[in-house]
């Protein structure tokens, strides 16, 4: 799949596409020259191509030359979700083993609010297929939904051992605590932020759903334990990478633990993509801002 395009003109004077390549977490830079009009109108954002080409390297960076491109057709056996899809993940299983989660909740003004918010078909469409970010952590369909599976997977064996910590308060907390990106992300093949996940960020909007559905179902914007449940969302992250999203510091225990193995799992998985990819012993990570040991790819 084309993930990016961008035509750009040669010093010879004539027009190539400069494109980004997708397939099963690969991402892989190529370029067509002599690009056609023809090309231009047809090679964007979001195809599905079939492609032939050689193998680079310009600038130390593996890329692609083009020799034959072409658009998928009916007959190719390929859809754009297998091309965008984390090997070996299954977003029915997922859903599955999110809704037997969700029964966890004992507390019934809880457990009412967050079926009835993933209850709503375009909300549960978009939460089951978007990725949980652009290319941080989880930046693959269906990535939202397996973030918050782990999270919450880590939530139930972690309130095992924090015997006092509130467990409906944390669990409805880490079922909806990126909620919001439903509304600040578009487009789970080829995502971008919109207007409203720019201007306002993801944990505000998903407060802001939380909202409407507590105030559909009748739920005092005082309960107690919805405030908890907000609080917890609200106060998610205070660290580096999550700045753009924080609002308060967590200030409670369950807010502790959500915000703490938000970031271990965001984490975890960018270590394990960036490893994936890695062509040698330490390789150095934006995200960490500093080389990271990867030696199975020696």
């Amino acid at each position: 799949m084309i993930r990016d395009r961008e035509v750009k003109r040669a010093s010879n004077g004539t027009d190539y596409l400069n494109l980004t390549l997708e397939r099963k977490l690969e991402y892989i830079p190529a370029r067509l020259w002599d690009a056609t009009e023809q090309h231009k109108q047809a090679l964007i954002r979001r195809a599905v191509v079939k492609v032939d080409g050689v193998v680079t390297v310009y600038r130390q960076q593996k890329q692609l030359n083009i020799q034959r491109i072409r658009l998928a057709t009916d007959e190719d056996p390929v859809t754009v979700a297998e091309l965008i899809s984390k090997p070996g993940l299954s977003r029915e299983e997922l859903w599955h083993e999110l809704r037997m989660i969700i029964e966890e909740i004992q507390d019934e003004t809880l457990l009412k609010l967050v079926k009835t918010m993933l209850g709503k078909k375009e909300i549960r469409e978009r939460f089951t297929t978007i990725p949980a970010s652009k290319a941080t952590h989880h930046p693959y369909y269906a990535g939202l939904l397996e973030h918050v599976v782990e999270v919450c997977q880590s939530i139930l064996q972690l309130s095992l051992i924090y015997g006092t910590i509130n467990r409906d308060v944390v669990i409805a907390a880490a079922i909806l605590h990126d909620i919001g990106k439903v509304a600040a992300l578009h487009d789970p093949f080829a995502p971008e932020y919109t207007d409203e996940g720019e201007m306002i960020g993801h944990v505000v909007l998903g407060v802001e759903l939380i909202n409407q559905t507590a105030q559909e179902l009748g739920i005092s914007m005082d309960e107690p334990i919805l405030l908890a449940v907000k609080h917890c969302i609200l106060s998610q992250r205070e660290q580096d990478e999550g700045a753009t999203s924080f609002v308060y510091g967590p200030k409670t225990k369950e807010a502790i633990l959500l915000a703490a193995l938000d970031q271990l799992n965001g984490r975890l998985n960018s270590f394990e993509l960036m490893a994936s990819h890695a062509e040698e012993r330490w390789t150095y990570s934006p995200l960490f801002k500093r080389k990271m040991f990867t030696p199975d790819n020696d």
